[in-house]
């Protein structure tokens, strides 16, 4: 685990706050990401239609994608022991509503309020950049981001617990029972989470925001770079949240798979698109994030390119799963690496860049399985939703082709290096 070059106390404080921030996001990203799985037995029980399925996934997406940026900047100010504990507890009572939902907008509201929890991750990284030194930034941020595991929990347990739990629940029902059961669970753990947050951090926290100004924060957010960035992070976290939720009604509906296995298979996409993160993030301290970032889109855009033009029946499913774990092992690296620009260039507005680039890759997430849905119901093509993935990678690897370019042409003018280079891009 990396640690700060700084007094033994603080280093050791330091890893603490990246250990419990990381535990805190992995279950707060598992209830963001919870209808990946419990969608599926809800669109029966409500009999839904494929675009109201469409609209039940993303909406959780959208709330946690618009607050980024107030978050970050909020966890700048006030500090991440404030910021996470404080998500934490916003995020308990709606997912405990989730339980006892009767209808499709009551679903909807719901989901829209529980998905604070992705609002997290501004949060978490502006904490965790506080306490680490530049050098040992993308370790401790892969570190942290690889709580994006936290999207494979409910696809590990979630069917076994729908299949244990008596439909009519506990207690005389006062603790529902099938797919409702889940959402009394994470409520319970969250509300502990919360309790250990807030005891276990180190005091006083640091708060590199305290005292500037607004304006001052936001002031990078009018540089396109910071704009650029979150294009990147549309591709590698974007559309990683779209198909967490997506691919387990994919692998039921289109090559006819039990939901337990359906879900199994999403998780082993989950797992190296999250837990490889540590790994693009060691890769972007060695060698840079322009290198890593631009490997990762050349990798992402040919298997993206199979998956559009190839058939679910003529790839099939072994095929189709090894090109999806192509993606996710791209996604786990890159979204490190598109992270890494970040602290690197703008030290001291870690909250709002950070906030913004993760909006913009949250956004991404909440618009793809929106266009997965209308996609499919234009087309009948499954497959159409590799089309959506596929433009998006090619239209970020074109702009980062297109800003090294004019980069380094300005650079050959001015007869500078390539180290110039690689921090403008």
């Amino acid at each position: 685990m990396p640690t700060p070059d700084t007094s033994t106390k603080d280093s050791a404080a330091a890893v603490r706050v990246l250990t419990l921030s990381t535990v805190a996001f992995t279950l707060l990203f598992a209830v963001w990401l919870m209808l990946g799985v419990l969608a599926v037995p809800i669109k029966t029980e409500f009999a839904l239609t494929k675009i109201q399925f469409s609209w039940l996934t993303a909406v959780a997406i959208l709330s946690g994608s618009l607050w980024r940026l107030p978050f970050g900047l909020w966890a700048d100010r006030v500090g991440g022991r404030v910021a996470m504990t404080t998500i934490t507890l916003l995020t308990a009572v709606p997912c405990l509503m989730m339980s006892y939902a009767h209808s499709f907008t009551q679903l909807i509201v719901y989901a829209l309020f529980f998905g604070i929890a992705g609002n997290s991750f501004s949060s978490g990284v502006a904490w965790n950049s506080a306490w680490f030194s530049a050098e040992h930034q993308g370790v401790a941020l892969g570190t942290f981001g690889a709580g994006n595991v936290g999207a494979s929990v409910t696809k590990l347990i979630g069917p076994a617990l729908i299949a244990l739990m008596p439909a009519a629940g506990l207690l005389g029902g006062v603790i529902p029972g099938g797919w409702r059961f889940v959402p009394v669970l994470y409520t319970v753990l969250l509300l502990i989470m919360a309790l250990v947050l807030w005891t276990a951090s180190p005091t006083p926290d640091r708060k590199p925001g305290a005292g500037r100004s607004l304006s001052d924060m936001v002031k990078p957010l009018a540089e396109a770079r910071v704009w650029r960035f979150g294009l990147y992070y549309v591709v590698v976290f974007g559309a990683y949240v779209a198909l967490s939720v997506w691919l387990p009604n994919y692998y039921t509906a289109v090559y006819k798979l039990a939901l337990g296995k359906a879900a199994m298979l999403t998780a082993l996409f989950i797992f190296p698109a999250s837990l490889l993160r540590p790994v693009g993030g060691w890769l972007s301290d060695r060698y840079g994030a322009r290198v890593v970032t631009f490997a990762v889109f050349v990798i992402m855009t040919l298997v993206a390119l199979l998956l559009s033009v190839l058939r679910p029946e003529t790839v099939g499913l072994y095929g189709f799963f090894v090109l999806v774990e192509l993606l996710g092992i791209g996604m786990g690296i890159g979204k490190a690496s598109v992270y890494k620009y970040v602290p690197s260039y703008y030290p001291r507005d870690v909250g709002s860049v950070g906030g913004i680039v993760g909006t913009l890759g949250g956004l991404g997430g909440f618009v793809l399985p929106l266009g997965f849905g209308y996609m499919e119901s234009l087309t009948g093509r499954p497959e159409s939703c590799f089309w959506l993935v596929a433009a998006v990678t090619l239209a970020s690897l074109a702009a980062l082709f297109v800003a090294v370019g004019r980069i380094k042409g300005r650079e050959r003018a001015a007869g500078t290096g390539s180290e110039q280079t690689h921090s403008a891009v």
